[in-house]
């Protein structure tokens, strides 16, 4: 996947923000994927009166990557209630890490990369041995 319409992931990134619940923190997030399969998914974050138990972006999308069948994330990105491309928390980083296709990209504010840009040394399924009963 390399000629990603990163300009279209933003946009619908925003769109999904425009749609966050985020009462407490003021804080609204915006996500958008790519499948490797080329479907488009979003996702906005889901506070609730608890401060700090919400849910991120990341897992609305996933939750929505799931919901379509489920598959592996090509290319993503988020966005703050402005518009701008934000990293993901170190917690999302980690279950982006799970879904995420052997040519994954992401959007940083810094530009493009991959997982490793993101998450060195990052510990997932495939690390995990595989145990019979």
């Amino acid at each position: 996947m390399s000629d990603v319409d990163f300009g279209m992931l933003t946009e619908a990134a925003r769109q999904a923000m425009r749609h966050a619940y985020a009462p407490y923190s003021r804080f609204p997030v915006g996500a958008a994927a790519l499948t490797a399969q080329g479907l488009l998914i979003t996702g906005c974050n889901v506070e609730n009166a608890s401060y700090g138990l919400g849910q991120c972006a990341e897992n609305t999308l996933v939750g929505q990557l799931q919901l379509a069948g489920g598959g592996e994330i090509a290319a993503f990105t988020c966005v703050n209630a402005a518009g701008e491309t934000i990293m993901p928390c170190g917690r999302c980083r980690q279950l982006l890490n799970e879904f995420a296709s052997a040519d994954f990209q992401i959007l940083t504010p810094e530009g493009v990369t991959d997982m490793a840009g993101i998450l060195p040394q990052a510990f997932g399924p495939q690390d995990l041995e595989e145990v019979s009963s």
